[in-house]
């Protein structure tokens, strides 16, 4: 089983602002500063976001690490910074609104001027490096290639929370060594909305037995939304999260080829044994199934977009 991280009672150094959850900063006794994050009540956010983390692993893709923790008898997990001082983490919503002096910087929920090809153009027109650190298996060639793997990952896990505070560019200083500052992508990371995670288990039998195939499992994978919108006026509703990868296929091919190519290389084994690895207090059966469920059926509709590709 996975392990559970005991944080100290008074380890707290700085609350996080960002978001709606409970969050600070504490330092370990190695010197090394991480983020506590408690769930919200009854929505297994926690083990979500330890699965989607191992689950990156399987991918290569580049991720913050989370691991699970409690706090004063509360759950939660806690993640390494991945842009200790003197880095700077720059969000997506200020480096939107550098394009756009009316962009929505403080809104989260549907923003319609969060739209995929601008963001894609953003990233591309920045060529931020790779991110810190990874060890890249997949063929690319920049930054935004990474990104499009962000996006099938999204796709892959049911994730419905890559808004504008969750992508970001890493700003490192010049130093004596290096004398220009860089750029490099920040790994991905906040994955806590997906999987299914805050369905009760009667929804979820419910789900992976009905007859009624408006109810079933098959049908509640395709309504999963991105936060990302199309560049039509008149499309008020998000992209759903596999139109949202679809789209960043077209224009980037060969990466979307190349991260496909590294899903097919999971197994359901390597699948079901990372939602196996969780204590047994935090997650349900009912809910493992329903998790493998969705990775399964998910994997297959990615897989199924190939031909978008050639």
């Amino acid at each position: 089983m996975y392990p559970i991280y005991t944080v100290p009672g008074n380890a707290a150094l700085l609350t996080e602002q960002l978001g709606t959850k409970q969050k600070f900063w504490f330092r370990k006794d190695n010197g090394e500063v991480f983020l506590f994050k408690e769930p919200r009540p009854s929505t297994g956010e926690d083990w979500s976001e330890k699965v989607a983390s191992e689950l990156c692993e399987l991918l290569s893709l580049p991720h913050a690490q989370y691991d699970l923790a409690v706090w004063k008898d509360r759950r939660g997990v806690i993640s390494p910074n991945f842009a200790p001082y003197p880095y700077r983490l720059v969000h997506g919503n200020e480096l939107l609104s550098k394009l756009d002096t009316n962009y929505p910087v403080k809104a989260f929920f549907r923003v319609q001027a969060h739209i995929l090809r601008k963001v894609l153009a953003l990233i591309k027109a920045l060529d931020p490096k790779f991110p810190i650190g990874w060890d890249s298996r997949v063929p690319l060639k920049s930054s935004v290639e990474v990104f499009v793997g962000y996006l099938m990952f999204d796709a892959w896990i049911a994730n419905q929370d890559r808004h504008h505070e969750n992508w970001s560019i890493v700003v490192v200083p010049a130093t004596e060594e290096e004398p220009d500052f860089r750029l490099h992508l920040a790994p991905s990371y906040d994955h806590a909305s997906s999987l299914g995670r805050n369905e009760s288990d009667i929804s979820r039998k419910e789900r992976l037995v009905t007859r009624d195939m408006g109810r079933h499992i098959t049908a509640y994978v395709e309504k999963a939304e991105s936060a990302f919108y199309s560049p039509s006026p008149n499309n008020t509703k998000p992209l759903t999260t596999i139109e949202a990868f679809c789209e960043a296929g077209k224009l980037y091919r060969d990466a979307a080829n190349a991260w496909l190519d590294q899903l097919n290389k999971v197994t359901p084994k390597s699948m079901h044994a990372i939602l196996e690895e969780v204590p047994k207090t935090l997650i349900t059966e009912t809910a493992i199934d329903f998790a493998f469920a969705m990775l399964s059926i998910n994997k297959e509709r990615l897989l199924a977009t190939r031909g978008m590709f050639q």
